[in-house]
């Protein structure tokens, strides 16, 4: 059906997953258009796959949301600070301190997890990362100066953010775009340090690899 912003629906199996390394990403919040709250879901690609990276809530790419997880289908196995938490279908998880560590592997391939967050007391801002989220079906549809655009909209809001940044040069070299490129990922390896690593074997950067203005160890 055409999109209605009065109502819509969708089924788990209508929404194609965007693969990042060991798990797919169910887009919900750019599927539906949600402005107010956060909201994605997750699936294991193979039986005891990775379901949710590990992470927290302090990185660049992230919000510092508090978030709620709710395994809608399979079962998964958590990990918070250490500590395993064991969540067939149907079990909420809810993670308030952004310094948490967590993340989950799926015990059944498909295992999916609903995540929704936000800020409390503050306004909803999607978190740095998504804007990957949304870039990448342009990417794959062969227009990746329509997601350098959309890394660009985001900067406007997150100035100077390292993940924005460096995604934005991942894209910019695959566009060609050398010089943007190169001086966006320095940017990015002076906000944080890490993205220098990231770079080293990163496939988007093969094109400015051999350029002596790219980031070495």
């Amino acid at each position: 059906m055409p999109p209605d912003r009065r109502a819509q629906t969708a089924h788990l199996d209508e929404i194609t997953p965007i693969v990042s390394g060991e798990f797919g990403i169910l887009p919900l919040r750019t599927r539906f258009g949600i402005e107010s709250f956060g909201v994605n879901a997750y699936t294991a690609l193979t039986d005891g796959g990775r379901v949710i990276e590990e992470h927290d809530e302090l990185s660049s790419g992230a919000g510092r949301h508090e978030e709620l997880y709710f395994v809608a289908k399979g079962h998964a196995i958590f990990m918070l600070d250490g500590q395993e938490v064991d969540a067939p279908a149907g079990t909420f998880v809810f993670i308030s301190d952004p310094q948490v560590r967590r993340g989950a592997f799926g015990l059944e391939e498909g295992t999916t997890v609903l995540v929704a967050g936000g800020v409390p007391g503050k306004a909803f801002k999607a978190s740095p990362w998504e804007a990957w989220l949304e870039a990448w079906p342009l990417l794959e549809a062969g227009n990746p100066e329509g997601g350098i655009e959309i890394f660009k909209r985001t900067l406007a809001t997150y100035p100077g953010n390292p993940n924005v940044l460096y995604n934005l040069a991942c894209f910019e070299a695959l566009a060609g775009r050398t010089d943007d490129a190169l001086e966006h990922l320095a940017e990015a390896v002076e906000g944080d340090p890490r993205t220098r690593d990231w770079a080293q074997g990163d496939s988007d950067f093969d094109s400015i690899r051999a350029d002596p203005r790219f980031p070495t160890p």
